[in-house]
């Protein structure tokens, strides 16, 4: 059954006739006639009875004449709610973000998105990389921010790669160099964040790769705690450079970690070839706004190679 046999039939019963019905619908009288005749024969009864110049429904007509009434308000309801979207004067956008480095990464963004997309409704979660990425794989989230490298079924868009620097407790030996090598840590006691954060990964890893397993003093999800950790003498804590520089104050410094294959390096992941909704399109495009990407490899283009 096609929307322009029963936009047909209502206008004839709008207009009182098919030729007037042929001037609103901008086509001939001919092609009217034949528009319901169609879903006359589709339907196996007649839906109006004609009358010279005239027409009136049938009882089947009737019926026929309210359901195509409601039809053709909801598929123009449902056109209107599409433009919205596309205008983005509503929808929704399911959104990850890290439990730390958002305050700076990702707040201005999500003010200005705000800002210009007053309809749009933000729901938000906040987890460690790892956990996201398993909602962004379960179809919970439509972007979620991660830690590179990106795990194959994802597409990505760069936003921020920081070095690792080391946060040391007050009056320790390697305060004041310019910068340190991880192996000059190896001896040290380590703060790490909870299971779940991808950044214990990098800095495991890291010392794998050096030939060393470092001694884990504790763990935890709050950046703050274990700043006090460092503060207090109870170990030392590898952290985003960015993360750091927000939180000096006396008693607490940093060195920087010169490892270039340490680098915390946040990207935006959505899962390969899925959907992607208007909104989470202008989200991408505020991020690379915000954060312009280094090389042509992640420009809006080619967003999403991994």
């Amino acid at each position: 059954m096609e929307l322009r046999n029963l936009h047909a039939l209502v206008e004839v019963v709008r207009r009182g006739g098919f030729s007037q019905a042929a001037k609103v619908l901008f086509t001939t009288q001919p092609n009217v006639s034949k528009a319901v005749r169609q879903l006359e024969d589709e339907l196996g009864v007649p839906l109006l009875d004609r009358l010279g110049h005239r027409s009136q429904l049938t009882d089947a007509g009737g019926v026929i004449y309210r359901r195509a009434l409601s039809i053709l308000t909801e598929s123009e309801d449902m056109l209107t709610e599409l433009d919205e979207l596309r205008g983005l004067r509503r929808g929704l956008l399911r959104l990850g973000l890290p439990l730390f480095g958002s305050s700076v990464l990702f707040a201005p963004i999500f003010a200005l998105f705000r800002s210009r997309y007053p309809g749009v409704e933000i729901s938000l979660v906040e987890h460690g990389s790892k956990r996201l990425e398993e909602l962004l794989r379960a179809g919970e989230v439509d972007l979620a921010a991660s830690l590179m490298p990106v795990p194959p079924e994802f597409e990505w868009q760069d936003v921020r790669a920081e070095p690792l620097v080391a946060l040391l407790p007050p009056g320790h030996a390697l305060l004041g160099r310019p910068s340190l090598h991880l192996r000059d840590l190896a001896a040290e006691p380590f703060i790490l964040f909870e299971e779940g954060f991808l950044l214990n990964k990098i800095i495991l890893d890291g010392c794998a790769r050096r030939g060393f397993q470092p001694a884990i003093a504790a763990r935890s999800g709050q950046i703050d705690f274990i700043v006090g950790l460092v503060t207090a003498g109870l170990g030392i804590a590898l952290l985003p450079r960015l993360m750091a520089e927000q939180r000096r104050k006396p008693g607490v410094d940093f060195v920087l970690l010169d490892e270039p294959d340490m680098l915390w390096h946040m990207a935006l992941l959505w899962r390969k070839g899925a959907y992607l909704s208007h909104a989470a399109q202008a989200w991408l495009a505020l991020s690379r706004e915000a954060h312009p990407a280094p090389g042509p490899e992640n420009a809006p283009a080619q967003a999403g190679q991994s």
